[in-house]
């Protein structure tokens, strides 16, 4: 296993796990796209300064900023296979820009100041790493929308089961945690899961991984809506058994 592959394995496990149902030649090209959301997600949480938390980020930020100028890569072990990923998929530097911008409201541990705040940021977030990983693997615009709804739903189901961890660290994960806005945000998120897959045909099935990293939402979102309850008190997380499965059938039936 590549150095890469070891740090997303232990850092991000479920990104991983989606990986494994991909060609090893796509698993090498997703890694670093994966390695550098790490990088960018960790940095408010690693040191309690602000300003290193920002330092970090900026970091991140300049790198981009030389792959879109065409200069050589930076001496890190992500950024390099980054820029080389970047430059061959052509991808959009502004996506990771947002990405970055979006870890910096993490910083502040400011929360959100309503619904649609909260789903801007998942958007930025969860919607902009995955669409990244579909361009990878030969996805076309068409297929966008489609990916940032199954996005929302993977984004939203992760950060509901964040919630407890979230408010440990002083981060208010939600502008409004009653029953009823959880209720509604799960319901939302499940309705455009729906939709995702009602049109998954505009995906191609080789960037089917880049979808599959979202294969606990549906499980997840409708034991929100059912008992939310769950998600202020950190129940919400599916057994090893369970999620097993879920991704072994998923992967091998490819309906992500």
């Amino acid at each position: 296993m590549s150095d890469l592959a070891e740090k997303v394995r232990q850092g991000d496990p479920d990104r991983h796990a989606a990986t494994r149902a991909a060609p090893e030649a796509d698993r090498e090209r997703l890694w670093p796209l994966y390695a550098f959301n790490l990088e960018i997600a960790r940095a408010p949480w690693v040191t309690q300064e602000p300003l290193i938390a920002e330092m970090r980020l900026q970091f991140w930020a300049d790198t981009l900023d030389g792959i879109a100028a065409g200069a050589a890569p930076r001496a890190h072990e992500v950024a390099e296979p980054l820029a080389q990923v970047w430059r061959d998929g052509a991808l959009p530097v502004e996506l990771g820009h947002a990405m970055i911008a979006a870890r910096r409201q993490d910083i502040a541990r400011e929360g959100f100041a309503d619904m649609q705040a909260l789903e801007q940021y998942l958007d930025a977030t969860s919607g902009n790493l995955m669409w990244l990983a579909a361009l990878i693997l030969g996805a076309k615009p068409v297929a966008e929308l489609v990916v940032r709804d199954m996005a929302h739903a993977a984004g939203l189901a992760n950060w509901f089961l964040a919630v407890p961890e979230l408010r440990a660290r002083n981060l208010p994960p939600l502008p409004d945690d009653s029953d009823a806005a959880i209720r509604a945000l799960a319901q939302n998120a499940l309705e455009r899961l729906s939709r995702a897959r009602k049109f998954r045909n505009s995906v191609p099935a080789a960037a089917m991984p880049a979808l599959l990293t979202g294969w606990q939402a549906g499980s997840i979102l409708r034991r929100a809506a059912a008992n939310p309850a769950l998600v202020r008190t950190g129940g919400l997380a599916l057994s090893e058994f369970s999620r097993r499965g879920r991704l072994m059938l998923r992967a091998l039936t490819g309906r992500w």
